[in-house]
This record gives structure tokens, sequence and C-alpha cells, in this order.
């Protein structure tokens, strides 16, 4: 058994850090992709897709820099979990990267053309490209619960083998439990009649999210709980879990009373406890499984993967610097962009930029 005293100090902090950066893409990046999924859902005109988009329109790149960030901190902190992730998971990696684009071209070009089949198109990219990475990542997670398959320090699974039920369960939850951020999102973001249909939508979505996401907790917590040789942390985990089911009920239930600010806040905090428990459940053996039958020095962990105590010791200096700034002047953003808009601040002249 590997003990938890031998990992040492900078690998743990790199891991948190690594979750929390996951953890506040999915929160951030969370509502884009449920703006982008309803587009036509709740854009009954030109006007309405355009104040759908705005809502996003000066946030949803920086967000995606929490992905970007997230990605450069496990090459740097555990090349070994970055190799064996990133060469494992090559074509849902790709279905992702093929999204982010998609959703980044429909966002920078969709208003360059008025011509109805252009818009149409790029609003099709901006769809598909927020539903394949909610999609591959809540599939991608659920196999972090379960481990994947490996030989020693590599990943010895098969692509298929990836789309469990558990898998696709998780999946399905990830791409609703957006559905219902973004749709809380726009109920803070937008007045008239987007602001109404956005509250409508969440209150008749948000009781299924909450029926998947308790579904979901009770299969990770019974059948995969987290235990492991660097801790025992199943009644964390389940605890963790229970909260997260409860603050999306309690979005729920405030997005229902037109309590806009709680249940965006409440269903955020349910994604932040629901990762949170996931990433804890991978402390130690980073989403792989661990073979007993393999030496510990050879599997893939937190501690085979790890950097050099040099590198992580300057990569911690340069995110005590860095990092506060870049919170800073995304909070910053944030508070800029932060009145509500409705379609009497659209223009005319739909041609206009984004």
């Amino acid at each position: 058994m590997i003990l938890l005293e031998t990992v040492g100090t900078l690998p743990i902090v790199w891991f948190a850090l690594i979750a929390v950066l996951w953890i506040g893409f999915f929160f951030l990046e969370g509502f884009d992709f449920g703006v982008g999924m309803l587009l036509p859902v709740l854009g009954r005109s030109e006007k309405e897709r355009r104040v759908m988009i705005n809502t996003i329109g000066p946030v949803w790149d920086g967000n995606e820099v929490w992905l970007i960030t997230a990605g450069g901190a496990m090459f740097a902190a555990f090349p070994g979990w970055y190799a064996s992730l990133f060469s494992a998971l090559y074509l849902p990696l790709l279905l992702v990267l093929v999204g982010l684009i998609l959703r980044g071209v429909a966002f920078e070009y969709r208003a360059k053309n008025t011509a109805t089949r252009w818009r149409q198109m790029l609003d099709t990219f901006a769809i598909v490209g927020s539903f394949l990475p909610s999609l591959v990542f809540g599939v991608g997670f659920a196999n972090f619960i379960i481990g994947l398959e490996n030989d020693g320090l590599l990943f010895d699974g098969t692509f298929l083998g990836l789309f469990s039920p558990f898998a696709l369960l998780g999946g399905v939850l990830l791409v609703v439990v957006f559905l219902y951020h973004g749709s809380t999102f726009l109920a803070l973001k937008t007045k008239g009649g987007i602001h109404e249909r956005a509250e409508g939508f969440a209150g008749r979505i948000g009781w299924p999210a909450v029926a998947l996401l308790a579904i979901f907790v009770a299969c990770q917590n019974i059948f995969w709980p987290a235990t492991s040789g660097f801790g025992d942390f199943s009644l964390l985990v389940w605890i963790i879990g229970i909260v997260s089911v409860l603050a999306l009920a309690a979005s729920v239930a405030m997005t229902r009373l037109g309590r806009d600010g709680w249940g965006f806040v409440l269903g955020g905090a349910s994604i932040v406890t629901l990762f949170a428990g996931i990433f804890l459940k991978m402390y130690g053996n980073l989403g792989f499984a661990q073979d007993e039958a393999v030496a510990a020095t050879e599997r893939l962990n937190i501690i085979t993967a790890a950097s050099s105590p040099t590198t992580l010791t300057i990569m911690t200096w340069a995110a005590v610097i860095f990092v506060p700034l870049v919170l800073a002047y995304q909070t910053w953003t944030y508070w800029v962009f932060s009145k509500r808009i409705s379609t009497s601040n659209i223009p005319d002249d739909v041609q206009a930029a984004v």
C-alpha cells in the first residue's frame, strides 16, 4: 500500500490547484455551454439570439483559458499524468477541440454576414460546439471515477470501453446540468421575453437534473467508493455529493420563486461540489485503476507522475504571483458586464459586431 505520507507537499498542492482550475472551468464555461445549446430553444428571433450570445460575448473566451491553464499545469506538474491521459483519450479530446473550434468560429463570425443561411449554419456550430464538450467531459470524468484501465504507466483500455452505462449517465448528466446552469445565467442576465422563457425552462429541466445528479452520486459512492492507499475519503465524498444534490434542488426552488441570483449561485455551487467530490476520488490514483499486481513504483499515481521538486517549487512561486492578478482581472470583467440586457439593447443593424 502507498501511504499518504510518502507523497510530499508540492504534488498535493499542485493536484489541488489543477482541481481548482478544472472546477473553475466547469463553473464558468458550464453556463457558456448551456447558453450555446439553448440558442434554438429560447431564441425566437435574430435579436433574441443576439442577446443570448451577447450575455457571454465578453467572457466566453476568457472562460476557456481555465481549460488551457489546467492542461498546461498538468503538463508541467504531472508530465506522466498528462502524457498518459492525453494519449489515452486522444479521440475524445479531439472531439472537445472540434467543439471548441466550432463555438469560436460561430461567435466570432456569425455577425459578419446578414444572410439567414449563414447565421443558421453558425448557430448550428455553436449548438454542436457546446454539446460535444459537455457530453465528452461528462463521459470522461465518469471514467475517472471508475478508474481508467492501465498497464503500469500506460493506458490499456479501448475507445469503446469508455462508454459504459455509468459513463453515459455522466455525459447525459453534464449536458442537462449545463443546460440548467445556462438557463439560470440567462435568467440572471436578461430582461423581457428571454428572461421569462429562461426561468420557465430552468424550472422544467431543474428537477430532472436533480434526479440525474442524485442517481450519479449514489452510483459513484456505492460502486466506486473513494478508498485507496492514499486515504479513505468515502464518507467525505458521500457528504460532498449529498451537498451537491441539495444545492441543485435549492437552486431549482429559488429559480421557480424568481430568485435568479440565488438560483444561479446555488446551481454553480452544485457543479463545484460535484467536481470537488470527483477530484477527491481521483486523489492519489489520478483517475487510473491501481492494479495491486503492479509494483507501487510502476503505477500511474500522484507520486510516479509528478515533476521534480525544483520544477514544482518554481511553478508554485509563479502561481503565487500571477494567479491573483488573473483572478482580479476576470472578476473586474464580470463586474463591468454585470447588467441585464434585452432586445432593446440590440441595434436594428443586426450586422453590427457581437
